[in-house]
């Protein structure tokens, strides 16, 4: 027998729980930059901090991937030496690379700025798709992607009147990040028609989370993470489960109830909670300049991606 149908009422609840799911992560992630600014201004190194967020994902990845090959057998036979030496890499690259550039900007511009940079990444993944991977050009997004980072160029330009130290490094790196990720993308997403999508995940990420604890063992001592104090592993802690963690399953969880599509929708809010949370947290400025600029960041994106859809649409 067939479930019945739901009810308004009910299909309104369903619709619901998904966007509050989607929202509560898009804002989880957007705490990701207040932790480390919090954590820079106690003293904690660049790369004991992305150690002490991959300590704290290493675990819960690493329990999800043995229980995959454990409970799927088959996906062993797809993980031969070749498949599974491209996964590392790959997610060398988008958890560690792109990771370790977007750690080191933060050490040298806003948590609120640094949001917005990072929001832009589509238009790499775009730039690269046509470059590399063979994606046609839809010149129907640009329109977008120019008021974006005009959007950047606004609050870049106030940054460098008021505190111009460090702002084209820090700018550099942010890109960087967002330049590897759009690479990370784009092989990830051949990568999962492979391996699926949980599979990968854990793979990449656990082979990030093991590069970056080697790292800081080689930077700082083998027993560096183990002599920290509790301040510098609150802020390891909340890094890894408030702002890692806990959002890709929030995240993953929204969008099997409203979309994918919906659950984009609800990224336009990341760098409007940075930007408040920075603001009351950090102490950071936020002028009419940020304003303006935020807002044209977002609308840039919005209409970035819904013309991006219309393209696929049309295909």
């Amino acid at each position: 027998m067939s479930a019945p149908p739901l009810s308004p009422a009910a299909s309104t609840r369903f619709d619901t729980t998904g966007y509050a799911l989607a929202i509560g992560g898009a804002i989880l992630f957007s705490t990701k930059g207040i932790f480390i600014k919090l954590a820079y201004a106690h003293g904690v190194a660049t790369e004991t901090l992305l150690a002490l967020r991959m300590a704290v994902a290493l675990p819960v990845y690493a329990v999800i991937l043995i229980a995959l090959l454990v409970r799927k057998p088959g996906m062993r036979a797809n993980l031969t030496l070749p498949v599974l030496a491209a996964t590392m890499l790959i997610g060398l690259l988008g958890y560690y690379v792109s990771s370790y550039l977007d750690f080191l900007g933060l050490q040298y511009v806003t948590a609120q700025y640094e949001r917005l940079v990072l929001f832009t990444y589509p238009f790499f993944v775009l730039v690269l798709g046509v470059a590399f991977f063979g994606d046609r050009m839809a010149w129907s997004v640009v329109p977008g992607m120019v008021i974006s980072y005009l959007g950047i160029a606004l609050i870049f330009g106030w940054n460098l009147v008021t505190e111009p130290v460090g702002l084209l490094t820090g700018t550099a790196l942010v890109m960087a990040a967002a330049l590897t990720f759009a690479l990370y993308q784009h092989l990830a997403k051949r990568q999962m028609l492979t391996l699926g999508s949980g599979l990968f995940t854990c793979v990449g990420m656990s082979t990030a989370a093991l590069a970056a604890i080697t790292q800081d063992a080689v930077v700082h001592g083998p027993g560096n993470l183990a002599g920290l104090d509790g301040e510098t592993l609150a802020y390891g802690l909340a890094l890894g489960i408030l702002g890692t963690v806990l959002p890709s399953f929030l995240m993953n969880a929204g969008m099997a109830r409203v979309g994918a599509r919906a659950t984009a929708s609800t990224a336009g809010l990341g760098p409007v909670v940075t930007a408040v949370i920075a603001v009351l947290v950090l102490g950071e400025a936020f002028t009419i300049f940020h304003a303006i600029g935020t807002a044209m960041v977002i609308a840039g994106i919005t209409l970035f991606s819904r013309a991006e859809r219309r393209v696929k649409a049309s295909a």
